[in-house]
Formats: structure tokens, C-alpha cells, sequence
């Protein structure tokens, strides 16, 4: 199991019985997302679990340190992909589920979110976590390593809800590469909640809403 990594933790009220453990997008870090927690209100007391991905060298920004759930090596991201750096990064993620399902959580009251590049990771270990999740909300982003998906997925994520939210003028992770990955998803046969918004590469309320409103409906 991979050590855990460092992250911010907050708790919405007493003894939560849900974790949402939400990845924050390429070149930022775990406090990108906390001041969401503010915006969603839920009818359970949920813990949060921001954490911060390591810092590694990203090939399309000059190979610059930064953090990163893995590297970019093309300014197609669908291309030229990082499997080894993503692998790293769903052993974290697993060792966060762990951490969660060990202080009490079952596994279907743990969530995993993210945005951009913590959105592709989030998707990745949520089709192969070897129990079913809450869910997963994939924000801005694309199914990485897309092409395994079938044989590598685990049986017991066939039911995961997912819910997916894409802006329709993203410069960074294009709008087709996000509706392609849930076309893709749909056809696997998975459940996928689908929503687009006239915005760029970001969140916006309506989203957030939408975001609300999913979560309540899955606990």
C-alpha cells in the first residue's frame, strides 16, 4: 500500500458517515477545491479529504516542476499518456480509500471527485476500485488510458454512479475529448449523468448546483 498522502481534511459536522475525497487539477493543490465545501450543502455529515499530488516534471510545460497526478507528454492529452504516473497516482488515491473505510466509511459512502487532471485519476480508480463507490463527479476532464478501461475495470463498478460536467469552450481539456469519454463510458454500460455549461476550463454555480443535487440524491 503507498503512504498516504498529504491533504487537508475538513468535517462538515460530528462522526461523518460519507468521505468525499476531491483532486484538485494540474499545477495546484489540495486547497484549490476546500472553498466548495461551503457551496454544497448535504442532508449527512461528510468528511473531506483535499489532498496534495506530488510534484513532478510536466514534458508540455518545459518539463517545469509542479504538482501533478502525472505527466502531459502532448498537447494532445489523450496522447502520449503517462500510465506509469497515473498508476502512482491510483495507489495513492486507494491508499485515501483505505484510510477512509479503516476510520469507518463503507466503501459506498466514499465519493471521489476532481477536476481537470484530478477528475481523469478520479474516474481511472473509481472504474477499478475493487469495491463499489458512492460515485465519482469528473469535472473538466477525460477518461485516461481509455483503451484498458474493459478488461481493467472491476466487476464491482459496473452499478457506480457517474456524473460528469464539461464546459463547451474548454481551451485546455477540449469538450470533445470530455463527451467522447462519456459516450465511451455510456457504451461500457455505465451510468453516467451528463451536463454542459457555457464556460471555459472552470466551475460554475449552475454546476455546483447540479454537483449538490447528484450527491444528495447518492446518500
Amino acid at each position: 500500500m503507498s503512504p498516504v498522502l498529504p491533504h487537508i481534511t475538513l468535517q462538515t459536522g460530528k462522526d461523518p458517515s460519507y468521505s468525499i475525497i476531491w483532486l484538485h487539477g494540474l499545477g495546484a493543490n489540495g486547497s484549490d477545491f476546500v472553498p466548495i465545501v461551503d457551496e454544497i450543502e448535504l442532508p449527512h455529515a461528510v468528511r473531506y479529504i483535499f489532498p496534495h499530488a506530488p510534484k513532478r516534471p510536466v514534458t508540455i510545460n518545459g518539463g517545469f516542476i509542479m504538482p501533478a497526478w502525472y505527466d502531459i507528454r502532448s498537447d494532445i492529452i489523450s496522447e502520449a499518456q503517462d500510465a506509469a504516473g497515473i498508476r502512482e497516482s491510483q495507489l495513492a488515491v486507494e491508499a485515501l480509500i483505505a484510510q477512509e473505510i479503516a476510520a469507518g466509511i463503507v466503501p459506498s459512502h466514499i465519493f471521489l471527485a476532481g477536476f481537470s487532471q484530478g477528475g481523469a485519476i478520479a474516474l481511472h480508480c473509481g472504474l477499478r476500485s475493487s469495491e463499489r463507490l458512492g460515485g465519482v463527479l469528473a469535472l473538466s476532464t477525460y477518461l485516461p488510458l481509455a483503451d484498458t478501461v474493459q478488461d481493467e475495470a472491476h466487476p464491482a463498478t459496473s452499478s457506480t454512479p457517474i456524473f460528469m460536467a464539461h464546459g463547451r469552450s474548454d481551451p485546455v481539456v477540449p469538450y470533445a475529448l470530455g463527451k467522447a469519454s462519456q459516450e465511451k463510458l455510456s457504451a461500457l454500460g455505465y451510468g453516467v449523468e451528463w451536463r454542459e455549461y457555457a464556460m471555459p476550463h472552470t466551475v460554475c454555480m449552475e454546476e455546483v448546483e447540479a454537483i449538490t443535487l447528484w450527491l444528495k440524491a447518492k446518500m
